[in-house]
């Protein structure tokens, strides 16, 4: 088996509009002036990084931004020059949500079940809805059809549309999702929602839950995974109201490695003990109490979006933004907890990705995880994945077409939005999808 990370290629319309509540960093960043070439070369550099350490690095392709099909249904009508001067004018707030970049963080862009664990072997994929926030579901049929034309082949891969868009069934991807597994033996699958049906009373009052319990379970039902290898935990509404949106803004699991802060789930004790009872082997469980690192050390520093990934030696690499090199709480975590002599995490890699923590989302957020057998992978078309001449092709892509500086206003420019939609179409030809 072989853990592919898709990573979204930045966006040249990558912007600061500060639209998702309950991001923290997002809110902060709001109006600022972004810088969309670094943003995209920063995420670059961290594909190329894992790929020269040999672990299976692939992308996705950015999605054409303002979204002209989205502000047509709003009501705006001429050409695409009219269309965009109208929304940016008549309704800014709009517009900002149909000009996010939003859909670089492919850790919402679906949640996927390998055939390992499914009933009829074969690969199991769901387009997150992305109910929550209106800018962000407007990637989702972009995202199916991208899913599909990499994913093509019908013999390994199951495309399941969208669940229904509904706040009962909202789902919002492998960022709620952690599959742990010990070698050979069978993964668990750990469902995290924020709200359920049954029980919003006791959900967050500060920011919306993101993730509802009858999303997870519909999921899993499609994706044919055995009841014995499920659980559905709650995640703790106080870590929703201190900026944790989603769940990995809390924990990170990876094979039989498991960091999470004490504060992640509503029943901590209950569902700690149902994840050691119910998992096939022994866990590493590394517990980060309050004391420790308070949730608003945790939120800021995106330690537990960090990423983790099995190199080809067996050992594993920690990849952590350079806001956990800057805390000193966190610096003292990874030296005493997390990078140890009996833990599998040897080694930990710093990058610099503050164009996309700026915008909220840090290494984890950026990837979507996929277990493909050899014959899958073989499956794929092969300029999705990072080499040294795919990497140089797109940083040289990178630095023709995207903008060193960019403000919403001008995202309004027909020119700008034409410009971006050749690169793009070149982008994907390129790849041939």
């Amino acid at each position: 088996m072989h853990e592919v990370n898709f990573d979204g290629l930045v966006s040249p319309t990558h912007n600061f509009s500060g639209l998702a509540i309950g991001n923290l960093a997002s809110t902060r960043s709001s109006g600022r002036i972004s810088r969309p070439r670094e943003a995209a070369l920063q995420g670059l550099d961290k594909m190329w990084a894992l790929a020269r350490r040999g672990v299976p690095q692939a992308f996705l392709p950015p999605q054409l931004r303002p979204s002209l099909p989205t502000l047509k249904r709003l009501g705006f009508l001429g050409d695409e020059a009219e269309i965009l001067q109208q929304a940016f004018e008549q309704a800014p707030d709009w517009f900002a949500a149909c000009s996010s970049a939003s859909a670089m963080w492919t850790a919402n862009a679906a949640t996927i079940a390998p055939s390992i664990d499914t009933a009829d072997g074969r690969v199991h994929l769901t387009p997150a809805n992305l109910v929550t926030n209106f800018h962000r579901s407007i990637e989702v049929t972009e995202t199916a059809s991208t899913l599909k034309s990499i994913f093509s082949s019908e013999a390994h891969f199951v495309h399941h549309p969208p669940l229904p868009a509904t706040p009962m069934f909202a789902d919002e991807g492998a960022a709620n999702h952690i599959r742990l597994t010990c070698g050979d033996s069978s993964a668990l699958h750990v469902f995290v929602y924020g709200t359920t049906a049954a029980d919003r009373a006791n959900g967050p009052k500060r920011f919306p839950a993101r993730q509802s319990l009858e999303g997870c379970q519909a999921v899993a039902r499609l994706h044919q995974l055995p009841e014995s290898r499920v659980l559905f935990l709650r995640q703790n509404p106080d870590a929703i109201d201190a900026g944790a949106f989603h769940n990995d803004v809390v924990s990170v699991g990876h094979e039989n490695v498991f960091l999470y802060h004490e504060e992640t789930f509503a029943n901590p004790e209950e569902s700690l003990e149902s994840i050691r009872s119910k998992f096939d082997g022994p866990l590493h469980s590394i517990p980060v109490t309050s004391r420790e690192l308070t949730l608003k050390q945790a939120v800021d520093s995106y330690l537990f979006n960090s990423q983790i990934v099995t190199l080809p030696n067996g050992r594993m690499l920690m990849v952590c933004p350079l806001e956990c090199l800057e805390n000193p709480s966190v610096q003292e975590l990874i030296k005493t907890k997390i990078v140890t002599t009996d833990s599998p995490i040897s080694e930990v890699l710093y990058l610099d990705l503050r164009q996309s923590m700026n915008n909220g989302g840090g290494p984890a957020c950026l990837r979507l995880r996929v277990l493909l057998t050899s014959a899958e992978l073989d499956s794929l078309p092969e300029r999705i994945f990072l080499t040294e001449n795919s990497s140089a092709f797109l940083r040289h892509w990178i630095e023709q077409h995207y903008p060193e500086e960019l403000t919403l206003a001008d995202l309004a420019c027909a020119h700008r939005y034409f410009a971006n939609s050749r690169a793009l179409a070149n982008l994907k030809r390129w790849i041939g999808i």
